[in-house]
């Protein structure tokens, strides 16, 4: 009975494969997708363990990285650093987060026998999906980035989202190693009793940071006794050296320390760190504090996967950012910068970038309360927009949140008689690029879905080439 029941699992595994590399397939050929996500729906439907089983026949070493920002950029430069020394990668390098997603990377990569022709799998995983996907993909390497207010009305508070992740710690074997980021306070508390490796990241460093965390900062109290901490350095809303003064709860000592970060909001950016394996430097090719965070991280998985250090400077140098992470776009004679931003600290990050950059500021500001945006936009007031008002050259508001939008520039200070309301999102970048001046820029601040949609429409006009093909 053991041979017709194994015969059967293959015949299923085999099915699965071909019709999820068949609905990718078609969904590239009609553009309608590049099948980053319902391969692994199809697939899924058919045999349920796909991925479960395409994992347990792979040797490949198995990295999953997680946390509130920055998941898709840590990937890309893991996946340059491995490619750079040699190996073979698969990873869901468009993003696409949730379980349907990196099943469809794995069934797009294996052969119909489910065998994945890669010496490492690097696959970002939702913090929602996360308790999911590590049981199927079994990673030999987790990373946690940080934890930040996001989507509460599909997450839920943050405490709920860190006790899923320390939980996934806490079930990981010994063999495993989980990075963390130690500059986090609630982050740099997950599972102490876990058996997996540990290894801390963060900023050791004067070059930048406050004394103070910015208001928008979510974990400014102790995780054990809630006593407020103290910070002698704070570089990202709650993500400093901190310590508790009435337990003594402080930041660990840190495995992975940057100590010098010369940023250039252009770019580069230089970069020196102290690691296990001696000290580091190498230039950076995307511009900002944040992306500092996500190449400590990085590094942090190089390490962890045995691969030499001597791979890091080239890779890092050549990066290209992410679609939709300060992408920079060539539409006719005028540019455009194209930003995701999707929760306070990812917008006042990348507020800090732009207004590093010199001139005023052209900016189309576009959300809308669709269902993997999210309905809470309270957030909006916690952006430091107040910051960017004295630049801003002109505004357009866009997106089923237009009018709120508008609202909230206007209480920032940006003048009304330079802004306009266009909630349909083609109309409003033509209305906004046509008050952009020749060879100036537009700066595109914008939520999930409107970014598909504004992305859109520039592959139609010739401007970029479909996310998937990059």
């Amino acid at each position: 009975m053991r041979q017709p029941k194994k015969t059967a699992e293959s015949a299923r595994l085999a099915l699965a494969l071909s019709a999820g590399k068949l609905a990718g397939s078609t969904g590239r050929l009609l553009r309608v997708g590049g099948g980053t996500s319902f391969p692994g729906v199809v697939a899924r439907r058919i045999d349920p363990q796909v991925l479960r089983k395409i994992m347990g026949a792979s040797r490949a070493r198995k990295v999953v990285i997680c946390g509130s920002n920055g998941k898709t950029t840590t990937c890309r430069m893991l996946t340059a650093v491995a490619q750079s020394a040699g190996q073979r990668v698969t990873q869901n390098r468009t993003g696409s987060n949730l379980l349907p997603g990196v099943t469809s990377a794995a069934v797009n990569g294996a052969s119909l026998l489910g065998r994945l022709d890669a010496d490492v799998l690097v696959f970002e995983v939702d913090e929602a999906t996360i308790r999911h996907a590590v049981p199927e993909v079994r990673p030999d390497v987790v990373i946690v980035n940080n934890i930040f207010r996001d989507q509460l009305d599909r997450y839920g508070e943050l405490y709920a989202v860190a006790r899923s992740l320390e939980q996934m710690i806490r079930d990981l074997p010994p063999e495993a190693t989980v990075i963390l980021n130690g500059d986090d306070p609630l982050v740099a508390s997950f599972a102490p009793d876990a058996a997996a490796r540990r290894l801390y990241f963060g900023l050791r460093t004067d070059d930048v940071g406050t004394q103070v965390p910015e208001h928008a900062a979510d974990t400014i109290r102790c995780v054990r006794c809630q006593h407020d901490l103290v910070y002698t350095k704070a570089y990202i809303s709650h993500l400093g050296a901190y310590q508790c003064p009435n337990c003594g709860y402080a930041r660990p000592s840190l495995d992975l320390a940057v100590m010098h970060a010369t940023l250039d909001p252009m770019g580069p950016s230089h970069i020196e760190m102290q690691t296990p394996a001696g000290p580091l430097t190498f230039d950076l090719a995307l511009p900002g504090l944040h992306n500092v965070y996500n190449a400590a991280a990085s590094v942090g998985g190089v390490l962890a996967l045995g691969l030499d250090l001597a791979a890091v400077p080239p890779a890092m140098a050549g990066l290209r950012p992410a679609f939709g992470r300060l992408e920079a776009i060539e539409a006719g004679n005028r540019h455009i910068v194209l930003a995701f931003v999707k929760n306070p600290i990812s917008y006042n990050t990348t507020l800090r970038t732009i207004l590093g950059r010199p001139g005023r500021k052209h900016i189309l500001s576009v959300h809308s309360n669709a269902l993997t945006d999210g309905e809470d936009f309270a957030w909006l007031w916690d952006i430091e927009l107040e910051e960017l008002t004295p630049q801003v050259a002109s505004l357009v508001t866009s997106g089923t949140k237009a009018e709120e939008l508008a609202m909230r520039f206007k209480y920032a200070g940006v003048p009304e008689n330079i802004t306009r309301i266009i909630p349909d999102r083609t109309a409003a970048l033509d209305a906004a690029l046509a008050g952009v001046e020749p060879g100036g820029t537009l700066y595109i601040l914008s939520g999930y879905t409107p970014l598909q949609e504004l992305r859109r429409v520039m592959v139609q006009r010739g401007w970029v080439p479909p996310f998937w093909e990059e």
